[in-house]
Formats: C-alpha cells, structure tokens, sequence
C-alpha cells in the first residue's frame, strides 16, 4: 500500500496490465472451448517417483507467482483494512485456503467421471472464459 501511495501510477498499470492478461487468458479459454476436445483418461498410471513428487510439489508452490500476488500483494493489502484484527483475518484467510484446497484435492476424486466427458471440459473452458471476461470487465471500468 505505501508503494502505490508514493506511486500511483502502480495500481494502474498493474490494472491495466491483468486486464490484458485476462482477456488474453479468456480468448484462449473460450477459444479451446469451441475448437478443442479433451477428456479425463484416468486409466493412464503413472511411473513417477516419490522423490519427483517431493521435488516438484515446493516448485509448484514457491515458483508459482499467484502464491505471491494472491497471498502477499492480494491479501496482504486487503488485511489493512481490518486493523487491529489482522491475526483473526490471517486465520480465516488460512481456514479458508485449507478447505478450498482440501475439497480441490479429494472432490477431483468425485468430479473424474463428469471429466471423462468432453462436454464436461467444453463448459468448463467456457465458464472459466466468461469469469475471465468478467473480471477484466470490473478492471477496466472500475468495480
């Protein structure tokens, strides 16, 4: 937050710049859509090593760069704003994580048959596209 105060150009072309991300991110999306057919094969086995799932795992987390725009830049400047309550905000920001990630992890174990069908992804690609839409809509012209 003190870094945008001293330069509000910041805010604005960081803005300006996820707004082309995203509607780049939602062509794309909507694109695959229409003209792209995927399909869950869960019968595929993999021949992977625990070491390279021990390895690969932190790389995913902590070379991923929406860990640090959503956690540290996202909710670190939306924690300002429940001052002096930041400790209870950080256990619900965390709560909320876990669950979100939990129920991501063992409900794909439940979603595998509904992805088996092709159809299943196209209106996935489709829902992601028009979210993608939307939010560089509300970034463009303010929410």
């Amino acid at each position: 937050m003190a870094i945008v105060k001293q330069s509000p150009q910041i805010e604005e072309i960081a803005r300006y710049g996820g707004a082309i991300f995203l509607a780049i991110y939602a062509v794309l999306s909507i694109k695959s859509a229409l003209t792209s057919t995927h399909a869950l094969d869960v019968t595929i086995e993999s021949n992977g090593s625990l070491f390279k799932a021990v390895v690969i795992c932190p790389a995913f987390t902590w070379l991923n760069l929406h860990v640090y725009l959503d956690t540290v830049i996202l909710l670190g400047s939306v924690s300002t704003q429940y001052q002096p309550n930041q400790v209870i905000f950080a256990i619900g920001a965390m709560t909320a994580s876990f669950i979100f990630f939990f129920s991501l992890g063992y409900g794909s174990r439940f979603l595998a048959a509904l992805f088996k069908r092709p159809i299943a992804w196209k209106v996935l690609e489709l829902i992601v596209g028009l979210a993608m839409i939307s939010i560089t809509i509300s970034l463009i012209y303010g929410t």
